[in-house]
């Protein structure tokens, strides 16, 4: 009955080629789908063919629930069975930025081409789509907010309906959009993700880009495979197809005579945070200056060419990922923080314009300018290996109060798993003290973000009460649960504000009523008396300042609030 069904809906379908034309197609490549448009697409295919399913997942902050797109060449859609099955599923994010809207309407026409059998979807694959990821900004259209882009017509703007960036907002999650694509993430277990884009920045002759998952971060073998014989894949297939790709291209007015870096994608970026859980991911960034129409088709061939090179090395690429997940649960120490080695470097071909300067018609005074009679192809030194710092030896547990309910939510969206103490217990443990710590002065993505933070490590025995959590480090989510939890990290939740609240000391004195405890508390405690003489030698302007000696007094007293900058995450070693 099934294939009856699916014989008389492709008999509609082709039968109905005008009413299969997406408005990309109707324009020829002037146009790009609204919101609205793009989910209807999906809904029409889904009720013309049993090889797609759209399901309504998480709320956004616009208001309308986040679609899921599943695609299987069997006709099942549990990812679960899916893995079971040795299928290596890839989830397509696309909208996350409206403004830059090629993912949009390539996917909508690779779907229907699937459905349609014009693209043959191998039986070792599983794609899941995200049609519109950014609903508020899609919602948001007009025609000037790119104004470095040529076309399409009208496209979305890059905040959501909170006017919050998305790709800013994987670890944070401050939008409903971001809870509700850790949900999807973890229902998938993607093994590569897709996350579309558009360039900023130079000008040069290439018509798409890749940021890939930085290699020495997604761990040393992984890492090792996806740079020497997955990725190499995906250049030549975008070759065969007459698209000349080059990695992200990340500078803007100087000269590539310097080289290029790879793009470093901390966990707030889609890619950093999909490497959090061994996930590949790739965000194909076509050039903002190209036409719109060659910038969807070439998005078109990328996901075409990975579907093609996936199908291809499923196996490899399902058993190095197993691999990696099992080694993250067993290691010992784990880095936090990565930096370009410019010792080491790869040759890429480069095709750009010349740079050259004239007046502006503008200012009138001089500007830079590309060439594009003057094209040229170079080999430019690409930087692409990076070097770990920050090492932390690993706990065999985190313990975090139950107080910290936001910071328990996200652990438990992103499947970490945990127990409760069923009773009140005293436990020595291993504390942190923010010994220093800079907020930006400015907001960003509406936090003050905290930066070069050090601390100081200190065992104390820690009442933790009935309820509180107990993190276990034996997890495949081990990665995440360190980068998110150790305060040093880039991404961390110390990093975002989380715990600020300890950053503010509760409780004081007056200096006049401090004096006189503060002469009962030397007198009781000859080290810390001796300590004071110490400081006073040592520093003449502290031995002048009776405010600054009560201070120090205070704060190494039993009146001190212990929990003042001490970090409410603790370690069981």
């Amino acid at each position: 009955m099934r294939k009856i069904i699916f014989v008389s809906a492709l008999f509609f379908v082709f039968n109905n080629s005008t009413a299969q034309q997406c408005r990309f197609e109707k324009t020829n490549g002037m146009e790009s789908a609204t919101y609205f448009e793009a989910i209807d697409w999906y809904k029409n295919l889904d009720k013309q063919s049993p090889m797609l399913l759209v399901k309504e997942m998480g709320a956004t902050d616009a208001g309308y629930p986040l679609h899921l797109v599943l695609i299987s060449s069997d006709g099942k859609f549990d990812a679960a069975q899916w893995h079971k099955q040795n299928k290596a599923v890839i989830l397509i994010n696309n909208g996350i930025h409206p403004g830059e809207p090629d993912g949009i309407d390539a996917s909508m026409m690779l779907v229907r081409d699937i459905v349609l059998r014009k693209f043959q979807l191998p039986d070792n694959i599983a794609l899941a789509f995200i049609p519109v990821y950014n609903i508020g900004g899609c919602l948001n259209r007009g025609s000037y907010s790119r104004a470095n882009q040529n076309g399409p017509k009208e496209y979305g703007f890059r905040g959501n309906a909170q006017n919050l960036d998305l790709n800013r907002d994987f670890t944070k999650c401050d939008s409903k959009d971001a809870k509700a694509f850790a949900q999807i993430f973890h229902l998938l277990d993607p093994d590569i993700l897709i996350d579309n884009h558009v360039s900023d920045g130079a000008d040069y002759q290439h018509t798409m880009t890749l940021l890939t998952t930085q290699y020495d971060k997604l761990g040393s073998e992984f890492g090792a495979w996806l740079k020497n014989n997955f990725e190499p894949q995906l250049y030549s297939g975008m070759a065969e197809k007459k698209w000349d790709m080059v990695p992200y291209v990340n500078f803007e007015t100087e000269t590539p005579d310097k080289g290029m870096e790879m793009f470093y994608d901390p966990p707030r970026y889609s890619s950093g945070y999909a490497a959090l859980f061994e996930t590949i991911a790739f965000m194909p960034e076509t050039h903002m200056l190209k036409p719109f129409k060659d910038r969807v088709l070439s998005t078109y061939a990328l996901m075409q060419t990975m579907i093609e090179k996936t199908a291809a090395n499923a196996k490899e690429l399902i058993a190095q990922r197993n691999k990696a997940k099992a080694t993250v649960m067993s290691e010992k120490k784990r880095a936090l923080m990565w930096a370009v080695d410019t010792t080491k470097n790869t040759l890429i071909t480069f095709k750009g314009y010349e740079q050259a300067y004239k007046p502006s018609d503008a200012t009138g005074l001089q500007r830079m300018y590309y060439d594009r009679s003057k094209p040229f192809t170079k080999q430019v030194r690409f930087f692409n290996s990076f070097t770990p710092s920050g090492f932390v030896d690993l706990p065999t547990a985190y313990i975090i109060p139950q107080g910290w309910g936001a910071v328990i939510d996200l652990l438990k969206l992103n499947g970490v798993a945990m127990k409760t103490f069923a009773k009140d217990t005293l436990i020595e443990v291993e504390a942190y003290h923010i010994d220093d710590y800079k907020s930006s002065p400015r907001p960003y993505e509406k936090h003050h973000k905290n930066a070069g933070v050090k601390v100081s490590v200190m065992k104390q025995q820690i009442r933790f009460l009935k309820g509180d959590y107990w993190i276990p480090m034996n997890q495949v989510t081990n990665r995440y649960i360190t980068e998110m939890l150790e305060p040093t990290g880039d991404d961390s939740f110390f990093a975002w504000n989380f715990f600020d609240a300890i950053l503010q000391q509760k409780e004081g004195y007056s200096d006049y009523r401090w004096e006189d405890l503060a002469a009962e508390v030397l007198k009781n405690d000859p080290g810390l008396k001796s300590r004071l003489e110490e400081k006073k030698k040592a520093d003449p302007k502290f031995a002048t300042n009776g405010s600054a000696q009560l201070d120090f007094i205070y704060k190494n007293s039993p009146y001190y609030e212990p929990g003042h900058n001490r970090y409410p995450v603790y370690r069981l070693l």
